[in-house]
């Protein structure tokens, strides 16, 4: 044959489109070209294949090569394209010839994904996990050829099979059915690592440690205010340990994700913990960029987002969290098109009540004055904190704080909370920090106490329908916890003291 076609794929984000990459040989002066929109990387793959295929002992054809990568119109980059396109001139070339009375398997089953290397050697390419995600959500019978190291990440995607190829006469011998390749084995998932901080070590702060477990039990943001030295950052990170472990879905999810930004594709239960410095810039946190990358929100993705000094980020910053905090999704748009990334983070942040920090403090005096103080304090904005579902102060520290008895370990909170999702689960498929309009008209029912409580509480602080929507599924939380159906008074009045952010 002159003419071969073989599969591939083009990343945009997580979405994986599919590639048709189609290697003509014909008469004519020696050239070599290559078209359908690549970029640089992929222009040099010329250079790559050429000498790939003399290193592995086959012939380089002495005619005019055409290698298109369709659709024209979608961008192509990386080295992943060097396989296919290496294949395809030995196959178009006639150079791949099965073994007598058999013939070629059908390569419309197969996507390829590799870089080769001057030497013949498959190398690893970038984002294995988020190509066999991309392949799997086809929905066809397809084979994927990556590089070893790659194919066993890959293989962790249920229904799909791998095969691990470490050089192209490899590839050619699979095809030739001479030596078939062996499907990759997955890698093993980590299980959830047993509690480095433990809840244990923070002594007194029973407020902050209740909205903790409130927090994890039902998804909620929180906001943490309190002079420094309370427990702020100690609590924040003992959350994370506090989250049930996560499913294999979500754990793949995650490790996608990672390997988008060249971080190492680990499978592990333990939900992920990002906490990005205060000079972040709003691309670092929400993504983007030339080429666009996932932001610290969508690392966080399924796990906690930990933002400490929180007015200290830039505005600009802060307010671009907004969207994401509703949605559980950023959307980045370029002008070749719109990228999307998964966000469902789980936000906790940490401030001081002022400048100086001391306000609030029963010995240390603040020195701010009221100007500046509100100026401290109005960096976050209303819409921003009507997006939080739990606001409470700490206060400072007692004296004799070292004598105070330990608290419940991480293991005996995390067993509630997991009792808690679990009921969530059964009742509405998810948690209810995600609950929308419908939702909470249909879970969260109010008995006449405590429907009077929040006419009271909005009356008096003039809360938003959003403030009051965050107050109910925190409330639908409280009442979880105590196993309770029907939302009371008191699970009302305990969500709306997490509404106080000052102490007020």
């Amino acid at each position: 044959m002159s003419l071969a076609i073989l599969a591939s794929r083009a990343l945009c984000g997580l979405e994986g489109h599919p590639v048709r990459v189609e290697v003509h040989v014909g008469p004519g002066l020696p050239a070599f070209h290559l078209v359908g929109l690549p970029d640089t990387g992929v222009r040099e793959s010329r250079e790559r294949v050429r000498s790939a295929i003399i290193s592995s002992g086959f012939e380089f054809p002495a005619g005019r090569i055409t290698a298109n990568l369709a659709p024209a119109d979608l961008p192509k980059e990386s080295g992943r394209f060097d396989l296919p396109i290496a294949l395809g001139v030995l196959l178009a070339s006639g150079q791949v010839q099965p073994e007598a009375g058999a013939d070629l398997p059908d390569l419309r089953h197969y996507v390829f994904a590799g870089e080769l290397s001057l030497t013949g050697a498959v190398v690893p390419v970038g984002a294995p996990l988020a190509i066999a995600l991309a392949v799997a959500r086809c929905g066809q019978d397809a084979k994927l050829i990556m590089p070893p190291d790659c194919a066993r990440i890959a293989a962790k995607v249920p229904g799909l099979i791998v095969f691990g190829a470490a050089t192209l006469s490899q590839v050619v011998e699979h095809f030739s059915g001479r030596v078939p390749l062996v499907a990759a084995q997955p890698m093993q998932m980590e299980p959830a690592k047993a509690a480095l901080r433990c809840l244990s070590e923070v002594r007194g702060q029973p407020l902050a440690r209740r909205a903790l477990e409130i927090a994890a039990a039902g998804g909620h943001s929180l906001l943490m205010a309190g002079p420094p030295g309370t427990g702020k950052s100690m609590l924040a990170h003992r959350l994370p340990d506090l989250l049930p472990p996560l499913d294999q879905h979500h754990a793949l999810e995650v490790s996608a994700i990672a390997s988008l930004c060249g971080l190492e594709s680990r499978f592990s239960e333990t939900p992920p913990f990002r906490a990005p410095h205060h000079s972040a810039s709003a691309p670092a946190l929400v993504g983007g960029g030339v080429r666009a990358r996932p932001g610290e929100i969508s690392l966080a993705h399924r796990g906690v987002l930990f933002l400490d000094e929180l007015p200290e980020f830039g505005r600009r910053v802060l307010e671009s969290l907004r969207e994401p905090m509703e949605t559980g999704c950023i959307s980045i748009a370029r002008a070749a098109g719109t990228i999307t990334f998964p966000a469902a983070f789980q936000l906790v942040a940490a401030m001081n009540p002022c400048p100086c920090g001391w306000l609030g403090h029963k010995k240390l005096p603040c020195t701010c004055t009221s100007e500046q103080i509100q100026r401290y304090r109005s960096k976050l904005s209303g819409p921003l904190l009507d997006r939080v579902d739990l606001q409470i102060a700490l206060p400072a520290a007692d004296s004799d704080w070292m004598d105070a008895p330990r608290g419940e370990t991480s293991e005996s909170v995390r067993i509630r909370v997991v009792q808690c999702r679990q009921r969530q689960a059964d009742r509405q498929k998810r948690v209810n920090a995600s609950l929308d309009v419908s939702q909470l008209d249909q879970h969260c029912v109010l008995d006449p106490a405590a429907k009077s409580l929040l006419q009271q509480g909005m009356a008096r602080w003039s809360w938003s329908a959003r403030v009051m929507h965050r107050i109910l599924r925190v409330a639908r939380t409280l009442a979880d916890l105590a196993n309770d159906d029907v939302i009371g008074s008191r699970h009302v009045a305990e969500a709306i003291q997490y509404r106080q952010p000052w102490g007020s």
